[in-house]
This record gives structure tokens, C-alpha cells and sequence, in this order.
């Protein structure tokens, strides 16, 4: 089921985690999934199913990628129960200008899920029937199953609305009423990620799940989940993928799986669970590292993936961490492919906000009062191991930094009539997040390139 409502705000990463966690202390297998780019939402549904939470973007992986991706992840073992999918912004909110592409709606037509919406009507009354009256009515091949609504001030308050909704013929799921400290802290660029504040993420977890348990039918809402037909056709399997987008290089091959260091910790939270399992696909041991406190890169490393995050909440901590910053540095200048992506392009950098970071590229990186934020097609600008040159890709932007010059003498990316990134024989570095499961060359790529570092194949090669 989709889990959605009239705009941002109403409570739908609230609602969706909480009924996420609730399902599955019932004993259901419940895997989680958001529409959109969006990387800190799927962290807390992570949380709350015990399985990682999954994206579904028509804008970035393809209209046909979108049913295969949920099925891979609600199939991943064990299988889950039921799989919970959080909307978008508002229901209909899709990419500007595209009506209403890539929207909350658009992938429960494509999934053909009953969508269940989120409403704070903490500042309405009856008017909250005829706001659900429209989402109902306003595109018929869009089922409007039930309703969820949040924030109520007063049992009278509820009793209003649920006579008000009655005659439309929307079941009302569940009335949740408005409880203090259930909520996620937010910053510049959203809430805080759950690897940032794990302890307090955990006991707000279990608030929620009682408040939602509360406030909630589950054997309702499961009532509506089972209403979604059976999906056809196969599951996305990565291998697949890469068996139908080669990359020239060399395999592991009989020298065994090739290490690739990936960050992680409280600096880098981001990445797709698929572009992983792309690399695992290609013959690649991911290793985490995190740039806070690893002061080496593992044993054979033979590329590196610095993906996306907020190093600038963390700057103190990366910079005082010299001995991984110069073996980042030594590896690049070796040869290591390094493949970043926004966060990791700031990583290597000379500096971040004035402190010193790996130097990998001559640029700075600096916080800005302007958020960038949104979909880019954009097209390869330079021949590199990751991508080849001319070919279209689609991504998105989402920082508060700027790097200075913007992009190197051979560019990353091209769009709007402008270039964007850095790439060098072993560096690959923008700000544009690419959802790998859209364009697995990417993955096949990269692979090949650290194979080809691998040690035992450079010392064969002398």
C-alpha cells in the first residue's frame, strides 16, 4: 500500500514508519520503500522493518525498473508480508512541468496500489471531508482506499470528522491524536539521519509504534493492503542487469572478489541499497570505512565510493582524522578509481568550510544559505571508467555547499548549458546523485576499473 497525503507536512514519514514498525511487531515481514530521491526518510523505514529501505523513482530508475525494484525488495529474503511505500510530497506532486511525473500517484498507478492518505487536521474541521472528497475524485485510476487522520485536538474533534467523511465512502483507518515528542529533528536539509542519533532514533521508534498501534485498525489497514493485485513479471536481479550492460575490463576472474571501500558512518549515510548490490554483482567485496575514526582503508583496496551525507556537520572530526585523508589521497595518486557523489565530492577536496580534507582535487567546498535541490538530465560531458561520453543520465541534486570552480578542466556532467564535476583518470566527483538500478553501466564500469587495481592483477601485469 501507498501511504501519501495532500502536501508535505501532514505526517506521512511519521505515519508510514510508524505503521511500518507496528506490522512488524505483529510478526509481519514488512519491507519499506519511498517514492522519490529522497535518502533520510528510507534510513528511519530501515529501522523500523530491520531491512533496507528502498527508493522507487520512475524519474530515475525508468517507469519499467519501478514494479521489478519493488519486488526485488519486498522479495529479498525473508519475503515480506506486506510492503509499505511512502509517498512524495502531495499525492499528485510530480516533477515541475511533467504533469505529474515521478508523483506519489504516479507509482501507485504503476505498482497498482490502494493508497491510504495522511491528513493533519489540526486546523480544520468538516472542510477535511471535502479535501478527502477531492484527492478521491480527482484521478479516477488512482484508488483512494482509506484514511489516516493525524493530529486531532479532542474525541469530539474526531467524532466530527469521521461523520463528516462517512458519507463519502472512505474508510477512516485510523485517528491519531497529537502527542508531544514524536518527531524526528530536522536541519538544513531535512531530519536528521538515523545513523546520527541511533539511541534517541530507537526510543522514538518504540513511541511511535505505540502511538500509531493506538490510534490505528492494522487489521484494517492490512485489509487494505491485500486489495493490490498480484504484480507479474520478474524481480530486478542485478546480475541481469549487468549481464546486459558489459563494461570492457578485466573480471575477478579466478584472483578472487576485488575490495572497494565504501564511506559510511555518521558522515556519510547515503547511498542506494542497489547500487551495492550492483557492485556485489560485479564481482566486488564493499568494505565500509568511515572517514571519522578508520585510520586506514582495508587490506587490497582497489577503488573507493564516497557517496552522500553531511560531512559539515562532521568537519572537525574528518579533519582531524590526517591519516585517512592522506591514504585517500596516496590511493587516488596510485591510480584507485574513486567514484563521489556530492558528499564525497566535498570529501576530496582541498578544504571544507576552511578545514583541511583529502586534496584529491584542487576545488573548495563551502556552506551556503541556498539550498539546491532537483532533478537534472543531464549528459556525460568527459570519457571516464564510470561513464561513457555523450550518454544521457538522469539524477538529482541536494546540498547547501558550493565547490569552487564548479567543475574541473574535464567535466563530469552537462545540463542547462552548463558543466558540473570533476574527472581525472581516477577520479569521478559531482554533485549529481545517480540511482545505479536506472543505468547499471555505471556499476559495470566502475567494477571493471577496480579489477583492473586489483593486486594480484597489477602484479601480473608489472
Amino acid at each position: 500500500m501507498v501511504v501519501a497525503a495532500p502536501a508535505s507536512g501532514h505526517g506521512k514519514t511519521t505515519v508510514a514508519t510508524g505503521l511500518m514498525s507496528a506490522l512488524r511487531e505483529r510478526g509481519l515481514s514488512v519491507s519499506g520503500h519511498k517514492v522519490g530521491p529522497d535518502y533520510i526518510d528510507p534510513s528511519y523505514h530501515a529501522l523500523a522493518t530491520g531491512r533496507p529501505g528502498r527508493n522507487l523513482d520512475p524519474y530515475l530508475q525508468g517507469e519499467e525498473q519501478v514494479v521489478p525494484l519493488l519486488r526485488h525488495g519486498a522479495g529479498v529474503a525473508p519475503e515480506a508480508d506486506v510492503a509499505v511505500v511512502e509517498g512524495v510530497m502531495g499525492l499528485f506532486d510530480g516533477a515541475l512541468g511533467s504533469h505529474g511525473y515521478a508523483s506519489t500517484a504516479h507509482v501507485a498507478r504503476l505498482v497498482e496500489a490502494p493508497v491510504v492518505l495522511v491528513v493533519d487536521a489540526s486546523a480544520a474541521g468538516r472542510s477535511v471531508a471535502a479535501m478527502v472528497h477531492g484527492f478521491a475524485t480527482y484521478d479516477p485510476r488512482v484508488h483512494l482506499a482509506g484514511v489516516i487522520l493525524n493530529k486531532l485536538g479532542s474525541e469530539r474533534h474526531e467524532t466530527e470528522l469521521r461523520a463528516a467523511l462517512e458519507p463519502l465512502g472512505v474508510a477512516v483507518l485510523g485517528a491519531l491524536h497529537r502527542a508531544d515528542g514524536i518527531h524526528a529533528p530536522s536541519r538544513h536539509l531535512g531530519l536528521v539521519p538515523v545513523a546520527e542519533r541511533e539511541r534517541e532514533a530507537a526510543g522514538m521508534l518504540r513511541r511511535l509504534r505505540e502511538w500509531v498501534t493506538a490510534g490505528v485498525d492494522l487489521d484494517e489497514v492490512m485489509r487494505v493492503a491485500r486489495q493490490a493485485p498480484g504484480l507479474s513479471g520478474p524481480a530486478w536481479d542485478p546480475a541481469e542487469q549487468l549481464a546486459q550492460a558489459p563494461a570492457a575490463g578485466t573480471s575477478a576472474g579466478g584472483t578472487g572478489r576485488t575490495v572497494v571501500a565504501a564511506a559510511a558512518g555518521q558522515a556519510f549515510t547515503f547511498r542506494y541499497a542497489e547500487n551495492i548490490e550492483l557492485l556485489r554483482a560485479a564481482g566486488i567485496d564493499v568494505v565500509d570505512i568511515d572517514p571519522l575514526s578508520d585510520q586506514s582503508l582495508p587490506e587490497g583496496c582497489a577503488g573507493l565510493y564516497f557517496g552522500g551525507g553531511f560531512p559539515e556537520v562532521h568537519i572537525e572530526g574528518l579533519a582531524a582524522n590526517a591519516a585517512l585523508r592522506a591514504e585517500v589521497a596516496s590511493a587516488v595518486a596510485r591510480g584507485v578509481p574513486v567514484v563521489a557523489e556530492c558528499a564525497g565530492l566535498t570529501y576530496l577536496c582541498t578544504e571544507l568550510d576552511g578545514a583541511p580534507m583529502t586534496g584529491v582535487l584542487d576545488a573548495t567546498a563551502t556552506m551556503t544559505s541556498r539550498r539546491t535541490l532537483g532533478y537534472r538530465t543531464a549528459t556525460v560531458d568527459s570519457e571516464s571508467f564510470l561513464a561513457p561520453a555523450g550518454a544521457p543520465v538522469t539524477g538529482h541534486e541536494f546540498h547547501r555547499t558550493q565547490v569552487t570552480p564548479r567543475h574541473g578542466q574535464s567535466a563530469a556532467w552537462r545540463w542547462q548549458d552548463s558543466r558540473e564535476g570533476f574527472v581525472t583518470p581516477s577520479v569521478h566527483a559531482s554533485y549529481l546523485h545517480v540511482h545505479w538500478a536506472g543505468y547499471p553501466v555505471l556499476a559495470s564500469r566502475f567494477a571493471a576499473a577496480a579489477h583492473a587495481r586489483a593486486p594480484g592483477l597489477v602484479s601480473e601485469r608489472g
